[in-house]
């Protein structure tokens, strides 16, 4: 049913429409203005913050694992039965201390043979050394006989043949008075002044001086013709009794000294054979705790490097064990810088995150790591409080204690941006719009980053922007 021009002009529909369109577009144009006003204070407070100074404690967070200062797996030299397990997992040992037991039966039987070998060839050596020295003083004793006898020929001798030629001068004289004695009575009884029985006497004389020539003179000879073989003979003896002396000293030092020989390689196998049987008797390296027991009594077991760090069951272990605790965390690379020996940490462990423990750089790795792209170097944390309660393994956050800064500018750290490559903030110009303004910061500690320069105190920076900035 069509309405009437009275009807239609008495209707308040189109009314109700123009005053809410009018005032939608009151409220929107004055919300307009009051945000654009340049002197919006309402409008800067919420989306800006005043650049002010204060104190900054410089704090490097890391994340770490507690580890032991030093750790080994222990294993026996060589390869064996594990006859007795002296200790158990979580004792603490001693340094020195025994662990464990090898089987040594064996090796004990073997250092005794050593060790009968041993004395066997000592006495061997000790009876041929006697038997030299008595030899030698035999051969010595006939050599110093031969010798005097030698001496003694050589002495007597050219007295033999010196008295003989004196004899022989003698009986030449006697022979020569003899004859001179026959001839002058020879005269005489020419002349008839003695009888021929006289003249005999004379001549029988003569006869027995001249008998008595010819002896001593043979006598001479044979001296001369025997005494050098004499001394030839002597000679020849004493050459075979000091050959006798040579060849036995020569037998005998080579004998000795192949005994010698015998006795240290002897020797030698018998500190082996003790080596061998004190090594089956396993002592801790150096005091510290079990943490793991990788095999029990009666298990075989064979030889590992002691350095190993592997924390699996392995047969080539019987232990492990572990001195100290401290803590390897990883610091960036950009932060290594703020990192130094002696500075503190403050550590919080997963399974204690209420306590605090404390700590300090104890060394920093001289070779940086990577891992997935990120370049960071291991730190080395001793701890000074919490060794009681932190255990290896465990996870931790290190958080190194750098300078305190006073008095330095700083920012939400949320307000530090990027345009184009270059470092700043937003500040607000002269209608209050968001401007980039370059700056250079400096440390970041929380949510507070100082500025060294490009911005003053006092001066607002944008933590947030305004819609349509």
């Amino acid at each position: 049913m069509a309405l009437s021009n009275t009807e239609k002009q008495s209707s308040p529909l189109p009314w109700i429409i123009g005053i809410m369109v009018g005032g939608i577009l009151f409220v929107g144009g004055a919300t307009s203005y009051l945000l654009n006003r340049p002197n919006s204070a309402t409008r800067l407070d919420e989306y800006t913050v005043i650049a002010e100074e204060s104190s900054l404690s410089v704090e490097i967070k890391a994340s770490g694992v507690v580890q032991p200062i030093q750790s080994v797996n222990i294993s026996p030299k060589n390869p064996g039965i594990l006859k007795e397990l002296l200790v158990e997992q979580g004792m603490m040992v001693e340094e020195g201390q025994p662990i464990a037991v090898m089987e040594n039966q064996q090796l004990f039987a073997q250092g005794a043979q050593a060790q009968a070998q041993l004395a066997e060839t000592q006495a061997r050596l000790q009876e041929a050394e006697v038997s030299l020295k008595a030899d030698l003083l035999v051969l010595e004793t006939r050599l110093a006989q031969a010798q005097a006898r030698l001496a003694q020929a050589q002495n007597r001798i050219p007295l033999d043949i010196e008295q003989a030629r004196s004899q022989l001068r003698e009986a030449e004289s006697r022979l020569k008075l003899a004859e001179n004695q026959l001839q002058r009575n020879k005269n005489l009884l020419d002349e008839g002044v003695i009888s021929q029985d006289q003249f005999d006497q004379f001549a029988n004389q003569y006869l027995v001086a001249q008998a008595n020539l010819q002896e001593v003179l043979q006598r001479l000879q044979q001296i001369q013709n025997t005494g050098s073989p004499e001394i030839g003979t002597l000679e020849g003896a004493l050459a075979e009794i000091q050959a006798s002396i040579q060849e036995r000293k020569a037998t005998g030092e080579a004998e000795i000294e192949r005994l010698k020989t015998t006795i240290q390689a002897s020797e030698a196998n018998l500190e082996v054979a003790k080596i061998q049987f004190q090594d089956t008797f396993i002592t801790a390296p150096f005091a510290g705790v079990v943490t793991q027991k990788f095999a029990s009594e009666g298990a075989f077991v064979t030889p590992t490097t002691s350095a190993s760090t592997t924390t699996s069951a392995t047969s080539s272990s019987i232990i492990a064990l572990a001195k100290g605790l401290e803590v390897v965390a990883k610091v960036p690379e950009v932060d290594l810088k703020q990192i130094g020996i002696g500075q503190p940490v403050r550590l919080v462990a997963d399974a204690y995150p209420d306590a605090i423990f404390e700590g300090v750089v104890k060394k920093v790795a001289p070779e940086a790591i990577v891992e997935q792209n990120v370049t960071s170097f291991e730190v080395t944390i001793a701890i000074i409080k919490g060794n009681e309660q932190l255990l290896s393994r465990m996870n931790v956050e290190a958080t190194f204690l750098g300078e305190q800064l006073s008095n330095v500018l700083t920012v939400p750290t949320v307000a530090i941006v990027t345009e184009d490559g270059e470092t700043g903030v937003m500040i607000p110009d002269e209608n209050n719009k968001p401007k980039f303004q370059p700056v250079t910061i400096g440390v970041s500690v929380d949510d507070r980053t100082e500025i060294i320069r490009g911005i003053a105190s006092g001066e607002r920076v944008f933590i947030n922007l305004p819609p349509k900035s």
